[in-house]
């Protein structure tokens, strides 16, 4: 953790860079001096009790919304509006469904080329579109409408869809939520297999614990109770990163009732879900290597 106007970080080594992030809606701070670097091939998972922020951070990431103030930075160029470099996987599936399975994979491509290019590359496009449905495991299902798939199957074509533009990160936004608990665990394990195959850098929301235990490399907690010089009490100010920590993980599901994870959701817990159990700014749980805080002289002093 390195406390200052700046942290030192080598921004070649880093996908995801946001420095002195903040966000107001109105008179209404969301966020408040955001910091985060994550590097090529983590699968970062963030989680926050409600109302914190998460999907406002995700959106930032993304480029759906610009920050009031700050930096952030994708492969070191600072993020614009929504675009390849970023594949997006919602709860809600992202499928047209007067579209045939490997025509709303083809989608993304379709619209990124061009009419010229596409005419001339779409029998190359539809190859590697029936190969990323193989790898998703629905190779008999591409000429299928989204209505003749489950709810599982939809989400495994939605990943199709990010997979086929080859983005830098891949953003998903509780994309499990909505299925049962079965079907969950299994696209668990099935995304944790695409990210080792392809080596993807991966930033997933989920408002479960256990699920953000299981997958992340490193789990992120965004928290509006803390403390610090400046008051106490969300309604003064936005979240804060208040948990940054790497996670080695089983390679199995059985380490969700391990006690290693109960000890981990406790923590985390303690860190940022509990009104009554606030720790100040210089006390957050940032152990995570490549954590950094940029605070003000205001925000260090003690409460």
């Amino acid at each position: 953790m390195v406390d200052g106007v700046a942290a030192v970080h080598d921004l070649n080594k880093k996908l995801l860079y946001m420095e002195n992030v903040y966000k107001d809606y109105g008179k209404k701070r969301v966020l408040d001096n955001i910091d985060l670097s994550v590097e090529s091939g983590e699968f970062c998972t963030l989680v926050g009790p409600s109302g914190c922020g998460k999907s406002t951070l995700f959106r930032l990431i993304l480029g759906e919304e610009r920050p009031t103030s700050g930096e952030i930075l994708i492969d070191g160029i600072p993020v614009g509006y929504p675009d390849k470099t970023r594949g997006i996987v919602y709860q809600k599936y992202s499928l047209y469904p007067n579209l045939r399975v490997v025509e709303n994979i083809l989608l993304g491509p379709k619209l990124a080329s061009g009419a010229v290019r596409w005419l001339a590359k779409k029998n190359i496009f539809e190859q590697e579109a029936r190969q990323i449905l193989a790898e998703v495991k629905l190779a008999d299902h591409g000429d299928k409408y989204p209505h003749e798939l489950s709810g599982g199957m939809q989400q495994r074509v939605a990943i199709a869809q990010a997979l086929i533009m080859k983005p830098k990160i891949l953003l998903m936004d509780e994309p499990f939520g909505a299925l049962d608990p079965g079907t969950r665990e299994h696209l668990q394990v099935f995304i944790l297999e695409l990210w080792h195959k392809f080596n993807m850098t991966v930033f997933f929301v989920t408002h479960d614990l256990e699920e953000a235990l299981f997958l992340g490399t490193r789990v992120l907690v965004l928290s509006q109770f803390y403390m610090d010089g400046r008051g106490d009490g969300e309604t003064n100010r936005g979240s804060k990163i208040v948990f940054d920590e790497k996670v080695t993980r089983s390679t199995t599901t059985d380490f969700k009732h391990s006690a290693e994870c109960a000890e981990l959701m406790k923590k985390i817990r303690e860190s940022g879900f509990d009104p009554e159990h606030r720790r100040h700014v210089t006390e957050f749980n940032l152990r995570h290597p490549d954590s950094f805080q940029t605070l003000t002289e205001a925000e260090k002093r003690m409460a």
